[in-house]
């Protein structure tokens, strides 16, 4: 099966040469590789570079869509020790999109919630490739009560398209539990951290989004509607998602530059499926970090911050101005 992206190939295709070479030079005891070794080695290294300091906005999405990337369990495996799964919702069932329970963050007891897709199709049969039913936000609320309830921080990690948008997701009202996680979110007086690992897909990512601080990884997006979605509305093409992906703003860089995620967490270069440890001791590193800031502050203080940082979003231009 291809695991690799189109702008990937001659990294792969140099990859191959190593690998093919290390193992001939094993068969073959004599004769000297090592200078080949090396030389296509730079080239490899060469290639890292100037591939990946100079992604698209299309190309970054398909990063954070690609197939070996670290989802949420696997930075729960890295990143975090003694985690201790909570299920259901208490009221209908219990989303697998969704995970969450106790962990601890170095020192720090807290609680983590994340969405979590599947490596394969059974799996993502399972976790409903990531897109949870209101029943999720549902579970990932009552765990926010609890964590409130013990004084907890939270920390919750995005990586979902959206939330679904079938019959039986309308009929137990998933607009109206992310409506109510968006509230609850607001008044919760511990430290809340939110970390986009991959896709941060519209009201889907923001029903466990709403922090005092949000972070993005590198090679992450957070947007309102995909770029397909974008494509087919003003395009009337999906092929326009290129263009729809650099216009809706969506990548790390432009979501800092706007204002709308407090920091960058820096991947491996290759990106984050290239080193699944190196990028979860830097998402931990950051994490740490910002729950240190926010610890200092008092509860009341936290609200108000939060309260003021959403308020500050978006931007309006009087009648005569905009004349």
């Amino acid at each position: 099966m291809k695991h690799y992206l189109d702008f990937e190939k001659p990294i792969v295709e140099l990859q191959r040469k190593l690998e093919d070479l290390k193992q001939h030079s094993v068969q073959h005891a004599m004769g000297d590789f090592q200078a080949e070794y090396q030389s296509l080695q730079v080239k490899l290294d060469e290639a890292f570079r100037q591939i990946f300091s100079n992604l698209t906005p299309w190309q970054r999405v398909q990063l954070a869509r690609h197939p070996k990337r670290p989802y949420t369990l696997d930075y729960l495996r890295l990143a975090f020790t003694d985690f201790e799964e909570l299920h259901g919702d208490r009221m209908f069932a219990d989303d697998r999109a969704v995970v969450g329970g106790f962990a601890k963050l170095g020192n720090r007891r807290v609680m983590v919630i994340g969405t979590q897709k599947g490596r394969d199709t059974k799996e993502n049969i399972l976790r409903n490739f990531g897109s949870a039913h209101p029943e999720g936000y549902r579970k990932a609320l009552r765990l926010m009560r609890l964590a409130d309830k013990f004084k907890l921080p939270i920390i919750t990690l995005i990586d979902t398209a959206g939330a679904y948008p079938g019959i039986g997701s309308e009929e137990r009202h998933i607009g109206e539990a992310i409506a109510v996680n968006l509230r609850e979110m607001m008044l919760f007086e511990v430290p809340i951290v939110a970390a986009v690992i991959g896709e941060g897909g519209s009201g889907g990512a923001l029903g466990i989004g709403v922090a005092d601080r949000v972070l993005i990884l590198e090679n992450a997006y957070y947007s309102v509607i995909s770029p397909e979605g974008c494509a087919a509305i003003l395009w009337k093409d999906r092929s326009a998602s290129p263009k729809a992906a650099a216009a809706l703003k969506i990548t790390a860089d432009d979501l800092k530059e706007l204002g709308l995620v407090d920091e960058i967490v820096r991947e491996p270069l290759g990106g984050a499926h290239n080193d699944y440890a190196a990028a979860a001791s830097s998402l931990k590193e950051s994490l740490l970090r910002h729950l240190g800031e926010l610890e200092e502050r008092t509860g009341p203080a936290r609200l108000d911050g939060r309260y003021a940082k959403f308020r500050s979003f978006g931007k309006y231009l009087e009648a005569q101005e905009a004349a």
